[in-house]
């Protein structure tokens, strides 16, 4: 596909995977690129760095996903500036690194963004996109939403819950035009990977191999040119996600496995 043209949206962009996605698709043509996120001086300071390397197709506006009425300006602003939306990024997402000890505040949080933000940005633009003709609607989940997450319950669960969201719009609107892809990668050198160093949730992350938010870039744009409906920048996360349809019993005890070995390197130092 082209991006010629096209108007996006991308939340949680004020860095990392969504600064890369911002940056990757004005240089793919994107008619304008608003950039979303919470702090409104990172939404300024992100846009401030990509107009420079871009021009003035770059809008930032700070807002809580999560709320409808928030999106609902976020896109009503984005469009009178660029004209109606084509693509929305729904990749603002946070973790807990956290299991059983994570409280009813921090499952409610993770649970809003990494799942209600999804659910509310498509209220807001999909059905205009299929009245349209169509337009392409891009879920940051995590190979977790395919797998699981080492040391961080909520995590697991709003992921996983983020995947079948994707799935089920894919299913009930990709006949109208509707485009979905579902990004699922493993670690990426962001924040919260940055912010968890010693944590049993990041160690995991890393033990298996970290790589670059413009790698995860290139990777998205690869996926919609082909018209896939997963994005894998780590490919063996294909292969983990075979093993543990086709033997569940089997891929719990390497999982137990790896997360003793992670468990026990954290407490070797």
């Amino acid at each position: 596909m082209t991006l010629d043209g096209t108007t996006c949206i991308i939340t949680g962009a004020a860095r990392g995977i969504g600064f890369a996605l911002a940056d990757r698709f004005l240089a793919e043509g994107a008619t304008g690129v608003a950039i979303a996120d919470l702090d409104p001086a990172d939404c300024a300071d992100a846009a401030a760095r990509l107009a420079e390397r871009h021009g003035d197709r770059v809008l930032d506006h700070a807002a809580d996903v999560s709320d409808q009425a928030e999106v609902e300006a976020l896109v009503a602003r984005t469009e009178e500036r660029f004209g109606p939306v084509g693509l929305f990024a729904a990749n603002a997402g946070v973790g807990t690194a956290m299991g059983l000890d994570a409280d009813d505040v921090a499952w409610d949080r993770t649970w809003r963004v990494n799942v209600m933000a999804h659910v509310v940005a498509a209220r807001v633009v999909v059905p205009a996109m299929v009245e349209r003709g169509g337009g392409t609607f891009l879920t940051t989940a995590s190979a977790a939403g395919l797998l699981s997450q080492i040391g961080d319950a909520a995590y697991s669960v709003t992921k996983h819950g983020a995947v079948a969201f994707a799935e089920w719009l894919s299913i009930t609107y990709g006949d109208q035009g509707l485009r979905v892809h579902c990004l699922c990668p493993q670690g990426v050198n962001t924040d919260m990977i940055r912010g968890g160093a010693d944590t049993s949730a990041v160690s995991t992350v890393a033990l298996q191999g970290v790589i670059e938010p413009e790698e995860v870039a290139q990777a998205v744009v690869a996926a919609m040119d082909e018209g896939h409906f997963l994005v894998l920048p780590h490919p063996e996360v294909a292969t983990y996600a075979q093993r543990r349809a086709g033997d569940p019993d089997r891929w719990l005890k390497g999982m137990r496995k790896l997360q003793a070995l992670v468990l026990g390197g954290m407490a070797g130092g």
